[in-house]
């Protein structure tokens, strides 16, 4: 299979900066035509990055790389042989070094565009695919990136990484993909391991406005400190730059507790404010109803108040939209009662407060909540709605953030009947030791017996549980199974019932 990033010959003085090569060896300035950091992606022609990593090196596999067809190897150690034909660029830090070659060898896309940076603990991906939508539905053209999917202006494709925000080649790529097809406009969702400077994912991109969701905590196994988190995330304000028509504009949650770090980064910046009953808020959303049919809450603007409607479910989404509704308007220019009649054919982003039905005789929800406080937002909606009993399905994904584990099983414990705990994504660590971390929080509820076995369901999708595993319907993020490890017994939360009820070792939808 043909690698995307592969284009026009380049000759490699046309992308790479001398004062970037501590030293050089082999042919000088050669040709390639793409570049790769996986081995296994490397094609005739290529640049390969070796890469430092946590589990491998890259350096280890230059070998594999040249036999597969690169010309040209970036690299940080110095390596044991030098093959003669090959052009070698020893650098500082390849990882770092990679994002201003990717952003040249793809001639700098962001500059032809206006792009947005959405940043935040949660509710990122949903504001980035808001902002599109509006975009799109006032008649332009504009691609975005964000842990979901990819749309490059003509098609929408699923991000298959295993990063929110992918490695500097697969962004600048997609941007060219972007901008050649015409967009006007890009948006992107900015992590804070793309932010970071240690990754350097994003350092190349031309950000003209930049959009802050909120901060709880996350990625602490990364930042280390909520500090070090805060400021990488702060990144995003302080990056923003002018286009030719927009001017570098901050759009930040004036209720969040990090506001004045961030209205620090923008410094020279525009800074609007916005939030949902926050008198101090530029834009204000108020007289918040939600029913069946959707969200339904007042626009408050300079003395002036006008209704706006969504048809989707979730208070939460009042802000998110909010955000998205103002960015907008400040990158087409367009007064916000234009684009008010837009908001009730926003779509919610798959996978986020998504309904599987399949006919059971109960409502099961599909969300990406995976943080503390998306947890604190979205479990005490649900409990205010829930009839019955209320059963949370989750894991936590390994060599990330442990310390979220038991806040986010004490929070689930607090507000359900039933809380079962499941992989997601252990990568190195050991399954079981996940699981057990996030029981430490779960407060009034007793273990439910030996972890279930990894069977798998016979035959297609299951729609639902079964048999220790969980499948999602086709075009869910989480497609595939899933298997369970442990169960707890339920126990009533907040005085609402008594009795034992212990829950089954296994059951169907």
């Amino acid at each position: 299979m043909k690698n995307p990033t592969a284009r026009a010959k380049k000759r490699v003085s046309d992308f790479v900066s001398p004062d970037n090569i501590l030293d050089s060896r082999g042919p000088e300035n050669p040709e390639v035509r793409g570049m790769a950091y996986d081995s296994r992606e490397v094609e005739e022609d290529f640049l390969f990055f070796a890469l430092p990593g946590v589990h491998t090196d890259g350096h280890s596999y230059i070998p594999r790389a040249i036999e597969m067809g690169a010309r040209v190897i970036v690299h940080s150690s110095p390596l044991d042989s030098y093959d003669p034909e090959i052009c070698y660029l020893r650098v500082e830090n390849s990882r770092t070094s990679m994002s201003s070659m990717a952003a040249a060898f793809y001639e700098h896309p962001s500059r032809q565009m206006i792009v947005a940076g959405v940043t935040g603990t949660d509710g990122k991906s949903s504001t980035v695919s808001y902002l599109r939508q509006l975009i799109a539905a006032a008649g332009f053209r504009c691609g975005f990136l964000s842990t979901v999917e990819f749309h490059n202006g003509e098609e929408l494709s699923k991000n298959a990484f295993r990063q929110s925000t992918p490695e500097p080649p697969e962004v600048h790529r997609l941007l060219r993909e972007m901008a050649d097809r015409g967009c006007d406009y890009a948006v992107v969702e900015a992590t804070s391991h793309g932010l970071s400077p240690r990754n350097n994912r994003l350092g190349d991109v031309d950000f003209n406005l930049g959009i802050l969701t909120n901060i709880s905590h996350e990625h602490l196994e990364f930042h280390g400190t909520m500090e070090q988190y805060v400021k990488d995330k702060s990144r995003l304000m302080a990056s923003l730059s002018e286009s030719h028509s927009v001017g570098p504009t901050a759009v930040l949650p004036a209720a969040e507790h990090y506001l004045p770090r961030f209205v620090e980064a923008a410094e020279g910046s525009r800074v609007v404010l916005y939030g949902s009953n926050t008198p101090e808020a530029d834009y204000r959303a108020a007289d918040i109803h939600e029913d069946e049919e959707g969200i339904r809450f007042s626009l408050h603007h300079q003395g002036e108040s006008r209704p706006c409607f969504l048809r989707l479910q979730g208070f939460f989404n009042v802000d998110n939209a909010l955000a998205a509704l103002i960015a907008a308007g400040e990158m087409l220019k367009k007064p916000l009662e234009e684009l008010i009649p837009l908001l009730p054919g926003l779509q919610a982003v798959r996978g986020r407060m998504q309904a599987v039905r399949r006919g059971q005789p109960f409502t099961a929800l599909v969300d990406y909540a995976h943080s503390p406080g998306a947890f604190e937002k979205l479990l005490p909606l649900l409990r205010e709605r829930c009839r019955g009993r209320l059963i949370a399905l989750f894991g936590s994904a390994g060599e990330r953030d442990r310390e979220k584990r038991a806040i986010q099983g004490r929070i689930a414990s607090h507000y359900c009947d039933m809380v079962f705990l499941c992989d997601e994504d252990p990568r190195g660590e050991d399954p079981v030791s996940i699981l057990e971390e996030i029981a430490a929080g779960c407060e009034g509820k007793t273990p439910g017996g030996e972890p279930l076995p990894h069977s798998r369901p016979p035959g297609g999708d299951i729609q639902g549980l079964y048999h220790g595993e969980v499948r999602g319907p086709p075009g869910l993020p989480w497609q595939g199974s899933r298997r369970f490890h442990y169960l707890c017994r339920w126990s009533p939360p907040l005085g609402r019932r008594t009795g034992p009820d212990r829950c089954p070792r296994r059951f169907g939808l």
